[in-house]
């Protein structure tokens, strides 16, 4: 119902909730320092009936964290975020093994990939380029070769998702969709710079301009970057700056949630966007 509890007495709260049945009341308001019905709210919830914040609804729903009007007391009072030493301890782990038999396993696709990649077009098979790790510090990461080599000679750094950007190669292309160009990436996991799972790290020439437009953007920062992640299986790659609200929500929600369980649930979608080319 559209009826607002702030426009009733506060007496009259309780009889409000009970004529519309409700069992849920949604805050939304965006200034509570002198608006708010706290009286008329404490009532309703000693009568049993919830009361949550938009964007404690909006997570749970979405599946990320809604970064217009967000405070940053919701994320300091807000449960989840820290993890036990000993769950990143076994995290570490667990995730070098996986990459050390990942290159195992990968090694002859990754040597018809290489081979491809040489065969498709003057220039390296192996692209270093740096982004930006945990507490912000700088890193080469690994990629098969997906552009033209001189590539951002005329442009400079410019980000590159989308599907018609003349630079990419043919099979940069279908190395893009299946993910297979971020093979090399494994190279990055067993040395540590990386995670299997996290935030997919950015580059830093355009760190200062996403630190500027999105304030919480460091904060995706505080764990290592993922060889996958979960923006990347829900929303995908980002070809301009306003795509980035939506992939920083889903990276908070990530950081906020982490768990095995959930590390695996987004592995396992990586794996069925490689086999089904569903990459962008």
């Amino acid at each position: 119902d559209h009826r607002d509890v702030h426009a009733y007495p506060t007496g009259r709260c309780s009889e409000l909730t009970r004529g519309l049945d409700a069992t849920l009341i949604v805050v939304a308001q965006e200034d509570r320092r002198k608006s708010l019905p706290v009286e008329a709210l404490l009532r309703c919830r000693l009568a049993g009936i919830q009361v949550v914040e938009a964007a404690t609804l909006f997570e749970s729903l979405s599946g990320q964290i809604a970064l217009r009007d967000l405070r940053p007391s919701w994320l300091i009072f807000s449960g989840g975020f820290h993890k036990p030493r000993f769950l990143r301890s076994v995290k570490r782990v667990v995730e070098t093994g996986l990459a050390a038999l990942a290159l195992v396993l990968a090694a002859p696709v990754m040597a018809f990939v290489a081979l491809t990649v040489k065969l498709s077009g003057p220039g390296p098979v192996l692209y270093r380029q740096d982004r930006v790790g945990k507490g912000g510090r700088d890193f080469p990461l690994l990629k098969y070769r997906t552009m033209r080599q001189d590539a951002e000679a005329s442009s400079g750094p410019v980000w590159a998702a989308a599907e018609n950007d003349p630079r990419i190669t043919r099979v940069g292309r279908l190395l893009r969709k299946s993910r297979l160009d971020e093979l090399p990436q494994l190279w990055n996991v067993l040395r540590g710079d990386m995670a299997l799972v996290g935030p997919r790290p950015e580059r830093p020439e355009f760190i200062e301009m996403l630190n500027a437009r999105y304030p919480f953007f460091a904060l995706r920062t505080a764990c290592k970057p993922g060889l996958t992640g979960w923006a990347q299986v829900r929303f995908g790659y980002v070809n301009r700056i306003e795509g980035f609200e939506d992939k920083l929500g889903l990276d908070l929600y990530y950081l906020k949630h982490r768990s095995p369980l959930m590390d695996l649930v987004i592995v396992f979608q990586t794996i069925k966007t490689v086999l089904f080319f569903r990459g962008i």
